[in-house]
């Protein structure tokens, strides 16, 4: 492993951070995503509204702006909550917000909702007549999403689903201003402290590309695969 001054295995670790922080946000989003899309798409007035109100705050707000808030705003909410415990109940506990939870979170509920209009987009492309069609044939409502629904909805969200996993990725480097030691972090710290911030800034520009480029390589499978029995106009 290159030493980098006694910063390279610190560096291989917060690439390892970053890696975990983008895939597990990444699950949270499309979960959130998914049922962003369904409430949308709800006949249910509640559930519909619930839904814009959550993407248009989101997509409003910048996303350093939200990481603050729901960081810091969290710990002084968990506090009053923990305070009003012990001056009622004389319970007597304490919860520290971990930088590594509320970025997941952050980052999660951000991309959840523009994953929300993606799936939507997608959900409205699918044919309703291969719908019907299953329903014909006696499938389950179940049945019908996971072997129709879901293979055709995929096929149209794949392209925006990519993008948005592309600026997630990026997007993870916003997590050193709370704490978190992911790469961005240790090669700032590294690059004050040996005053050669190109070295370490090109090894994390470097880092993010070689995953960016195996991202591509796994979407453009995925496309391949939900796109069988499809012709190139399609």
């Amino acid at each position: 492993m290159i030493d980098l001054h006694g910063y390279g295995p610190r560096l291989f670790e917060g690439a390892l951070v970053t890696i975990e922080l983008a895939i597990l946000s990444l699950i949270l989003a499309v979960v959130l995503g998914l049922l962003t899309a369904s409430a949308k798409m709800s006949r249910s007035w509640p559930l519909h509204r619930l839904g814009t109100l959550y993407t248009t705050i989101i997509r409003g707000v910048p996303d350093l702006v939200l990481m603050m808030l729901l960081f810091f705003g969290g710990q002084i909410g968990i506090n009053m909550f923990t305070d009003m415990l012990y001056d009622r109940y004389d319970i007597d506990i304490f919860i520290n917000v971990n930088e590594f939870v509320a970025g997941v979170i952050t980052i999660g509920l951000i991309f959840g909702a523009y994953m929300g209009e993606t799936f939507r987009g997608a959900f409205l492309a699918v044919d309703s007549g291969q719908i019907e069609a299953g329903r014909a044939y006696g499938m389950s409502q179940w049945l019908v999403f996971r072997r129709i629904r879901f293979p055709l909805m995929m096929r149209h969200a794949l392209p925006g689903l990519s993008n948005n996993w592309m600026v997630l990725l990026k997007t993870t480097a916003l997590v050193s201003v709370i704490g978190l030691s992911d790469m961005v972090r240790v090669a700032s710290e590294a690059s004050k402290a040996t005053r050669e911030p190109f070295t370490f800034m090109i090894i994390v520009a470097a880092i993010y590309l070689l995953i960016a480029t195996f991202s591509e390589w796994g979407f453009a499978h995925l496309q391949k695969r939900y796109n069988v029995g499809f012709g190139e106009s399609h």
